[in-house]
């Protein structure tokens, strides 16, 4: 791998038809980084991957890859001449050969006696040095999709890309190939673009995550910033969920109705008066005299916490999640507090 600069694209649009898929995105992707594309179906994830990848040609904008630009408005590197790594999110394995000849096809040299030793180190990093022999069909979907990785691998691209790779998987094994499949990446110094609409993946794999929404990028940032400090509603509660707090401002503090806020700036809602806080930043207990009391309305048990719903005098419920081994409230009248 020679790249020294990573992955840029650059006011990049792309139409089927009359309608922008992607429009105006501009990304950097350094080496070593994990980068999500997080959204909906049809918020022009998988098109920007294709684009990257140089399987579609955007209408506008310019791809780089390092030093070298590989499309623009007046050339177009074809896919398989660009040093990028695509893993499909069906794996997309020949089904006719073994698991060494499916990693051994994306090599230049596929049949030197160097390309079959780096094949058997990339199936032993993911740890498949006992499959090399083994059909596609006698592998789990796990197995299937770390083939498909050290395939990917074995072109020792600068740009890899991943559509959904977990997605097809049960929950247990999902986390194992994940854990396999992060450890690869960052061992390899490489610039990753994964696709995911789980918003929990993205929080869990990525460096920095972008929210695309209607073929624009809404927000870029590390995942605890998206988290923390989303942009808009829609993001605040793709993330699950959260709380709208009114505040005033008095001599540069920040008072809402659970106290005062004291975790930093963070950007008021569009509302201007509003604060975004998730349900762990708030403590629920018994009734406190003059301060002001909610309904307990509902209790939901989510395996390691717990989630009360309360509600005031405005009827908006309020969310607040306490950990499973703390005291329960059984009171029907509850106190909030920031934490």
């Amino acid at each position: 791998m020679t790249n020294q600069m990573g992955l840029k694209i650059q006011d990049v649009t792309h139409r089927f038809g009359q309608m922008e898929a992607v429009r105006d995105v501009t990304l950097s992707v350094p080496p070593g980084e994990i980068h999500c594309l997080l959204g909906p179906s049809g918020s022009g994830k998988s098109t920007l991957l294709r684009i990257i990848s140089g399987l579609l040609r955007q209408h506008h904008g310019t791809v780089s890859i390092g030093d070298a630009v590989v499309s623009d408005a007046s050339k177009h590197q074809l896919a398989e001449h660009r040093p990028v790594g695509f893993v499909f999110q069906d794996y997309a394995l020949f089904p006719h050969l073994s698991v060494l000849r499916n990693v051994l096809f994306g090599m230049p040299a596929r049949w030197s006696q160097a390309s079959r030793e780096r094949a058997r180190q990339l199936l032993a990093d993911v740890g498949l040095e006992k499959h090399l022999q083994s059909m596609p069909h006698t592998l789990s979907g796990g197995e299937q999709q770390r083939v498909a990785l050290a395939r990917a691998m074995a072109r020792t691209p600068d740009v890899m890309l991943l559509d959904e790779p977990f997605s097809g998987l049960d929950v247990e094994l999902r986390n194992d190939v994940r854990e396999t499949t992060l450890r690869v990446l960052r061992a390899s110094n490489v610039s990753t673009v994964m696709v995911t609409h789980d918003p929990a993946e993205a929080m869990s794999c990525a460096d920095r995550v972008s929210v695309m929404h209607r073929g624009q990028i809404v927000q870029t940032d590390q995942p605890h910033d998206i988290y923390g400090d989303p942009v808009d509603d829609r993001i605040a509660r793709s993330f699950g969920l959260v709380n709208l707090v009114s505040f005033v401002e008095r001599d540069g503090r920040r008072m809402t109705p659970f106290g005062e806020w004291t975790r930093g700036e963070r950007r008021p809602h569009e509302q201007q008066d509003r604060l975004f806080v998730r349900p762990e930043e708030l403590s629920v207990g018994p009734p406190i005299d003059g301060e002001p009391q909610y309904d307990l309305i509902g209790v939901s048990l989510e395996g390691a916490t717990v989630i009360y719903e309360v509600r005031g005098d405005d009827t908006r419920s309020i969310y607040v999640r306490s950990l499973a081994t703390e005291p329960r409230i059984e009171s029907e009248r509850v106190s909030v507090r920031l934490r």
